[in-house]
């Protein structure tokens, strides 16, 4: 990822409540994300897949520290960038 703040990448589909619910949750925060549509991009499909015991389940987002979560409560995701940005800063 480029950006600097920027430490989530939420795969997801246009679809899926599960997304369209964390991504308003997100957003309701304010909380800095990029989201990647798994039908779109085949490699983001394939990573999915990959961390999902070959299964295409979204939401999956992934961390810039190299970690990921399947289907997190938005509540999880914001404390993850927390530790994130805390560990950046110092």
């Amino acid at each position: 990822m480029t950006a600097e703040n920027n430490h989530i990448t939420i795969y997801a589909t246009t679809w899926c409540p599960y997304c369209t619910n964390l991504i308003k949750r997100l957003d309701r925060t304010e909380t800095p994300y990029t989201v990647v549509n798994v039908e779109e991009d085949a490699e983001a499909a394939s990573w999915v897949e990959s961390v999902n015991d070959g299964n295409r389940v979204v939401p999956t987002v992934q961390y810039s520290d190299g970690t990921h979560a399947t289907n997190p409560e938005a509540s999880a995701v914001r404390r993850k960038l927390e530790e994130l940005t805390a560990g950046a800063a110092g």
